[in-house]
């Protein structure tokens, strides 16, 4: 069962950190910050960093064990400062490359969502799995919980990845791929909605 997640101890909110952290290492969104073990320190830091964000935010969602997490954010409830304190977390703790980098590849992705943007609607901030638990459908059990809250709230649901992989998965289980944008850096962005059922 996926239930929000709030009142962790700092050693469970680490563990979280370390489990999403593992999992984006390899995430092609990183790909131009060197090999895996090259960026690993950085994506580590950025993905600790993004997952307090999402969790001081009251948006993270897990099963019982914590192994399987996604954030969920809707759109007339985004809170600035959590996003404001996230932004200067990144810029004072990771190297100045890898924040450009990266605000590059967002300037040129940023309007993949335009469609939306202006419209109400439940952003997937993240969806991860312990990649020991990868395999047991512990994804497909994520997506399906935010279909729920979509169709609960009468919103559209939308996902961004730049993994093919999650791409295809969610498209089998029932959202539509309305955008691909491939920035400079070679990354392809796709931008996928499930419409709520009324």
């Amino acid at each position: 069962m996926i239930r929000k997640v709030d009142n962790l101890t700092p050693a469970q909110l680490e563990r979280i950190k370390g489990t999403v952290g593992e999992a984006f290492v390899s995430n092609e969104l990183f790909h131009n910050w060197g090999t895996e073990a090259e960026r690993r320190d950085d994506v580590m830091k950025y993905m600790s960093v993004y997952v307090d964000y999402v969790y001081r935010a009251g948006e993270l969602y897990a099963n019982e064990e914590l192994t399987a997490l996604i954030g969920l954010e809707d759109s007339a409830r985004a809170p600035v400062l959590p996003r404001i304190k996230l932004i200067l977390r990144l810029l004072t703790g990771l190297p100045f490359r890898r924040v450009r980098s990266f605000l590059r590849f967002a300037k040129q992705v940023s309007g993949a969502n335009a469609r939306y943007a202006k419209q109400r609607h439940l952003d997937a901030l993240m969806v991860c799995v312990d990649k020991a638990q990868q395999g047991r459908g512990l994804a497909s059990e994520l997506v399906r919980f935010a279909m729920k809250e979509a169709d609960r709230l009468g919103i559209p649901l939308l996902f961004d990845t730049d993994m093919q992989d999650y791409a295809e998965m969610y498209q089998h289980l029932g959202c539509t791929l309305y955008s691909t944008v491939t920035a400079d850096n070679g990354v392809t962005r796709c931008s996928l909605c499930y419409e709520a059922k009324r």
